[in-house]
């Protein structure tokens, strides 16, 4: 079900919008509405959504989650927390992974803390270790310290951790932002309530960058109230639409179905969304515009259909919208 396209040189987003000057909310939304195209900017989803319309937004905040070896021209990425205490982490040399590193290495940081290989999690990418913070009483804190924003190749220099930050991130732990929700504002937010729109907050602490193909997935931390639950439910109940912002989103809503019914649930969640498995609640979702071959492209497959992301991502191309953390978004309805 792999959704094939050639995403041309010069549409991957350097910069946040911010410096292009454009406010957050300007960024472009594509709109694909049962395989409906149109064309808008961020500013215009009030009029693009329904009263009662129920948005599922993540309220992780991001962390600067990208530490550089002491010494040398390596930097790891702090990926996700497991539940044994240990971590995922990923060895980059800035463009690209850095495949080499044995079991049992230790790699000491800046500001005292270092990390120990213990084991590979997936092929020339993730590695188990142990961080330990140094003089530092959490990781958490360390990195406030010592850490930046992670970043890859396409964006050339680096941003303040404001930057990555969304209106709705209030609990810090996802290793890169939750970007789906970044264009949304105060002031919009306030626009789309009093257009009847409703909100769902949940949690999903998100690490690096989606799985590759042949990655297995990874637990991440998760959080769905009581309260969130009951609002998505009665919206299913009534026939109103449940619209995922963003894929972390879906895939907190989706961990917490219990017998077709969303419950209050917390924990780690490994739920890969595949065309197969399918959605059991969310009607659409509103996202950022996914590399070929990555796997939350299989999800936007099971929202929507795919011919409905193969048109929408042909007019993405066609229209050069922007790619990545800082570029254009796309809303996909069922």
């Amino acid at each position: 079900m792999t959704v094939d396209y050639t995403l041309p040189g010069g549409l991957d987003a350097h910069e946040p919008p911010e410096a292009r000057g454009l406010a957050r909310d300007r960024v472009r939304l594509l709109v694909s509405d049962g395989g409906d195209i149109s064309h808008h900017r961020f500013s215009d989803l009030p009029s693009v959504l329904r009263a009662g319309d129920v948005l599922v937004v993540n309220t992780s905040g991001t962390l600067p989650a990208a530490v550089a070896v002491a010494g040398g021209a390596l930097r790891v990425h702090l990926s996700t927390e497991n539940p044994d205490g240990t971590w995922l982490v990923e060895l980059r040399s800035w463009t690209k992974p850095y495949a080499l590193g044995t079991a049992g290495d230790r790699l000491d940081l800046r500001g005292g803390a270092s990390v120990v290989l213990l084991r590979r999690y997936s092929r020339d990418r993730l590695w188990e270790a142990t961080v330990r913070p140094g003089p530092f009483s959490t990781v958490s804190a360390y990195l406030g310290a010592f850490g930046e924003p992670i970043r890859y190749g396409y964006v050339p220099r680096a941003w303040p951790l404001r930057y990555y930050q969304t209106v709705f991130g209030v609990e810090p732990g996802s290793a890169e932002m939750p970007s789906a929700s970044r264009p949304f504002t105060d002031r919009l937010v306030t626009r789309l309530v009093a257009a009847g729109v409703q909100f769902a907050p949940v949690l999903l602490h998100t690490g690096v960058a989606s799985p590759e193909a042949h990655e297995r997935p990874y637990p991440e931390r998760f959080r769905v109230s009581t309260e969130s639950a009951g609002v998505v439910n009665a919206a299913r109940a009534e026939g109103r639409r449940v619209i995922g912002v963003g894929t972390t989103a879906v895939r907190a809503v989706e961990s917490a179905v219990r017998d077709g019914v969303v419950r209050g649930a917390s924990g780690w969640t490994e739920l890969v969304i595949t065309p197969e498995r399918g959605v059991e609640v969310v009607d659409g979702l509103l996202t950022g515009f996914h590399e070929a071959g990555a796997s939350h492209v299989d999800m936007l497959v099971a929202v929507a259909g795919r011919s409905a992301v193969e048109r929408c991502y042909g007019e993405a191309v066609g229209g050069e919208y922007l790619w990545h953390e800082f570029g254009d978004v796309n809303l996909l309805l069922r």
